[in-house]
């Protein structure tokens, strides 16, 4: 693993970018494990898949981290609206939409 400031070659910095990008993979595989987990959690008290509170409290940590790392919390919270939608859509796979569950 080489910083960033280390690479001397293009070649270099693309093994490096390759590298964090099968890292995050590996992360989103583990939180889509969570996900499946809060669906099974969620179905047995009849919670539905998408609880905006929590989408917003999710969207204000990541623009928190990425203002912390030197990120544009702007461009960060659309990516993680991006992965927030996809996850509900994985919990409504199996609990079924929002729309048809009881209020």
């Amino acid at each position: 693993m080489l910083k960033p400031a280390d690479c001397t070659s293009m070649a270099q910095i693309r093994t490096e970018i390759d590298r964090l990008d099968e890292e995050l993979v590996r992360l989103f595989a583990e939180r889509a494990g969570y996900i499946d987990r809060a669906a099974e959690i969620k179905a047995g008290v009849d919670l539905p898949a998408r609880i905006e509170a929590r989408v917003e409290e999710v969207v204000q940590n990541v623009r928190r981290h990425a203002d912390t790392y030197g990120l544009p919390p702007e461009l960060v919270e659309k990516l993680w609206r991006r992965l927030i939608d996809w996850s509900i859509a994985r919990e409504e796979s199996k609990l079924g939409p929002d729309s048809l569950r009881k209020g």
